[in-house]
């Protein structure tokens, strides 16, 4: 199935009969086809924890499942869309930049903190971004959102890399990421950017940075 690029805010998905995919809601621009789009309140392919874990994070608005026969096109507010596609791995994306993804995936929630340990906590109390992301694992699509675009960049052993947190937007492959901060705790308060923090990605795979700080 997978996701056409239109350009750099527009997919286009073909959805078939006996395949799925999810969107977020308010994604759908413009079907053709017999498609239907409900309110998906399972979580996608993750069960009731993967719902647990965005109603944590707040996020209130469930999934779409989109399903019938026809195509579909897809963007939100305008962002910037990446499509990474799925080879047996798992990716690990902000909840509130997937945009859309296959229904062949296997979709979770993990907490941040199980990495980073008590400076993963503090990622999402100071930086505002979620202590929640959304894990997507096997053979298919993902759509993600940025502002001003993405890069993508290698993680090796032997280079580890280090993100601001608010330009982060998805990782693959088999890497830790440990949160650091330059600053003292009396510094930190109210700060956010990498002025105060460092996402620090390390292992082999790759991380996905958009080019604006500005959160979704």
């Amino acid at each position: 199935m997978g996701f056409r690029e239109i350009n750099s805010k527009m997919i286009e998905a073909t959805v078939s009969p006996g395949q799925r995919l999810f969107s977020q809601r308010g994604a759908m621009l413009a079907y053709k086809g017999e498609v239907a789009f409900t309110p998906n309140l399972h979580g996608g392919q993750g069960g009731v924890m993967s719902m647990i874990g965005r109603r944590v994070a707040d996020e209130d608005t469930p999934l779409m499942t989109v399903e019938g026969s026809g195509t579909v096109l897809f963007g939100h507010g305008g962002h910037h869309i990446q499509v990474i596609d799925l080879a047996g791995d798992t990716l690990y994306v902000e909840a509130d930049r997937l945009l859309a993804f296959e229904g062949t995936l296997q979709q979770g929630t993990v907490f941040l903190g199980s990495q980073g340990g008590v400076m993963g906590m503090v990622r999402g109390q100071v930086s505002g971004q979620g202590l929640f992301t959304t894990s997507l694992k096997g053979h298919g699509a993902v759509a993600v959102m940025a502002h001003g675009g993405v890069v993508e960049l290698p993680i090796t052993p032997q280079r580890p890399v280090r993100v601001d947190p608010q330009a982060y937007v998805a990782h693959h492959g088999d890497v830790r990421n440990k949160l650091s901060t330059a600053l003292g705790w009396r510094d930190m308060v109210g700060r956010g950017s990498g002025e105060a923090f460092q996402l620090e990605l390390s292992g082999s795979g790759a991380v996905y940075v958009q080019a604006s700080e500005e959160k979704l």
